[in-house]
């Protein structure tokens, strides 16, 4: 079942990907990029994930595993978030550091020394196999980029109860749904909590059963803000904004 799990997350993480991809290719927008790449990223961890499940764990497929579903999914998703609120300019500074922070966390974690061998058919755990620097990036690339995520939606939230724009003051973008915008924001804020109950489910249904669940929810889920984010309303801001006055 796990495995089956395993592959489920990766073929929907896949289908996303390529259906964000083809949104990008049509748009050109800056969000849009940066959801394909932890899409694509999703589709990678869960891939290793379900290579390990089905054949056993290895040095090669937890690195894998560990650097695309621990270290960098979550920050490209947090990307898309900053696009959304704080505007092209701001996003494409966070960008390059991204991209900085995405290579240093390559280097590291592909060759990062071991405290043993992975084998067998349970989900290892980072601490058991690497030592500080991984566990560091981890930490802080999740960490951060969750927080950003969950309050970029208390904010778009905050925002629109004031009835005012959904975005960072003094940002100026053109925005057609504000509504659709922090009902997006939410649904990747509710993706992201899913993808971090793997510990919680774990108790009940086991680890590795618990995370492949997490993450096909979870991917569903922020597929879904992304849909709801990105499409756009003939309803104009302005209606907004009126309203305001």
């Amino acid at each position: 079942m796990d495995a089956a799990l395993a592959a489920s997350a990766t073929l929907v993480a896949v289908g996303f990907a390529l259906s964000t991809m083809d949104r990008w290719l049509r748009s050109r927008r800056p969000h849009d990029l940066a959801w394909l790449v932890s899409l694509a990223l999703f589709a990678l961890g869960a891939g290793a994930l379900w290579w390990a499940e089905a054949r056993g764990w290895s040095l090669a497929s937890f690195r894998v595993f560990y650097l695309a579903g621990a270290v960098l999914n979550v920050p490209w998703l947090a990307l898309g978030t900053v696009y959304l609120l704080a505007g092209r300019t701001v996003g494409d500074r966070v960008r390059w550091w991204l991209v900085l922070f995405s290579g240093l966390s390559a280097g590291v974690v592909l060759s990062a020394p071991t405290r043993g061998g992975v084998s067998g058919t349970d989900l290892p755990t980072g601490k058991d196999v690497f030592g500080v620097a991984p566990r560091v990036l981890a930490a802080a690339g999740s960490g951060i980029a969750a927080i950003v995520i969950i309050a970029g939606a208390l904010w778009s939230v905050y925002r629109m109860a004031r009835r005012r724009q959904p975005a960072l003051p003094g940002v100026r973008r053109s925005m057609s749904s504000p509504k659709q915008l922090v009902v997006g924001n939410l649904m990747i804020a509710l993706g992201t909590i899913v993808l971090s109950a793997s510990g919680t489910l774990a108790g009940r249904l086991g680890k590795d059963t618990a995370f492949s669940l997490t993450l096909l929810i979870g991917i569903a889920i922020l597929f879904g803000g992304f849909l709801v984010a990105s499409t756009t309303s003939r309803r104009p801001l302005r209606a907004l904004r009126q309203r305001a006055a």
